[in-house]
């Protein structure tokens, strides 16, 4: 074939695989979503706040070290592993085999993608809670597999102003379930919405799984994340539930070290073994220093778990403030905020404002979110999510009228936030 015989192929989609046609850029591709320095990023989750020491200090360390930078093992550094099955261990209460229970992946995407790769057929269905991060259903479609949406929905009759006014409807989750579900991916706590799932809703999720001999990927990557009065349930951890349980962790959103790229994925042995066959073809290994760095961070914190001065306990503490600063300046320009029970996002509910958005630049008409986030940047230099970017496009009317607004950062970001939104009290005020 020709060169240009091919790329006009290409061009048309015809030289494209099926396991990606149809599927849309993230919205974290976006070119509005990068934005100029006058603008208050409370978008992207990645905190920008400073990364605890003892972290960094051993990284210093490693990587003056000549073999750590070098290949390490596939599955996943030697002293990471263990640290992580001393932590989980814990947490679980029950051993984990650091070398045939846990799998160290480049990020907590990279531990979905893997689960997906590795335990999904053709034609296989898989669940996915409404709305969802927006790589998993491209996720399941990559793999042959079929998502199968159900929404979390508000509370009716009401403005919901707590995220545990969502709720999944029992007979809707059961009728969702048949002969050809494979799994079903829940997240605690969930993005957008912040919702800690209770452990009689986690426990309605595990006798479905159950009965109908179902896998469950429980994405996990907010579990430190959780504010007073609410405990974070795994899973795997109800009964009949550890051997068909994946559960997904991250380094990035656990010490605010997005950037280094490393999850985890931790399971029955019978299950963890086909996600590292996929590991070992499509990525080799995980960058050895920043694995031991993270292995001298992560026993250090092992030894302080249940003390007040323990990083996971601290930084849910500190989060707590922050999220209720949030809530609070979004209150003061008009909008409605559902306040989170765990995690780093806020949703609030921008309707009250009447805000009346003209289409796009292009004649094309988006939902009404994604309209006023633009809006939001262009005119208030603040910068939010369109919720809808979390759900399929049939369902737009559920959740056009939220964006949601990361609350993880410094106190002089939320300073600038803080003041755009009393100007924008005070224009509307005076409107």
């Amino acid at each position: 074939m020709s060169f240009s015989r091919l790329y006009t192929s290409l061009a048309s989609g015809l030289g494209v695989s099926r396991r990606i046609q149809g599927l849309k850029k993230s919205i974290w591709s976006q070119t509005w979503l990068q934005t100029d320095s006058g603008v208050a990023d409370l978008g992207q989750g990645f905190p920008d706040t400073e990364v605890p020491s003892l972290i960094t200090e051993a990284l210093v360390k490693t990587a003056s070290v000549n073999w750590m930078n070098q290949y390490t093992r596939g599955a996943g550094h030697p002293s990471l592993v263990k640290a992580l099955s001393l932590v989980y261990g814990k947490v679980y209460g029950r051993p984990v085999d650091p070398l045939k229970e846990i799998l160290v992946t480049v990020g907590g995407s990279g531990s979905l993608f893997s689960a997906m790769q590795a335990l999904v057929e053709e034609g296989d269905e898989v669940i996915i809670i409404e709305p969802f991060f927006d790589s998993y259903v491209p996720m399941v479609r990559m793999a042959g597999g079929k998502p199968v949406l159900i929404p979390l929905r508000p509370k009716s009759g009401q403005r919901t102003t707590s995220s545990a006014d969502w709720f999944l409807d029992p007979e809707e989750l059961a009728s969702k379930f048949n002969s050809k579900t494979k799994a079903i991916l829940i997240n605690t706590p969930h993005n957008p919405i912040g919702k800690v799932f209770t452990k009689d809703e986690l426990q309605m999720i595990a006798d479905l799984c159950v009965k109908h001999d179902t896998l469950c990927f429980s994405d996990e990557v907010y579990e430190w994340m959780v504010y007073r009065g609410q405990q974070h349930h795994k899973i795997a951890t109800f009964p009949g539930m550890w051997d068909r349980t994946i559960t997904i962790g991250s380094a990035g959103k656990t010490f605010s070290i997005t950037g280094w790229r490393l999850g985890w994925s931790i399971g029955p042995e019978h299950l963890i073994k086909h996600l590292e066959t996929v590991v070992q073809h499509v990525l080799v290994s995980c960058p050895t220093p920043l694995q031991e760095a993270l292995a001298e961070a992560l026993l250090r914190y092992y030894e302080l778990m249940g003390q007040p001065e323990c990083f996971f306990k601290a930084m849910a503490n500190e989060l707590q403030g922050k999220r209720d600063r949030m809530a609070a300046m979004l209150q003061t320009a008009g909008l409605f905020p559902v306040i989170p029970e765990g995690g780093l996002f806020i949703m609030a509910d921008v309707s009250a404002l009447s805000k009346d958005l003209p289409r796009g630049n292009d004649g094309k008409d988006e939902s009404y979110d994604y309209k006023f986030a633009k809006w939001m940047i262009q005119e208030k230099k603040l910068l939010g999510i369109p919720v809808t970017a979390f759900a399929r496009e049939d369902s737009t009317s559920a959740f056009d009228k939220y964006i949601r607004f990361c609350f993880f950062k410094r106190d002089d970001t939320l300073d600038a936030a803080e003041r755009i939104l009393k100007k924008w009290k005070s224009t509307r005020s005076n409107a």
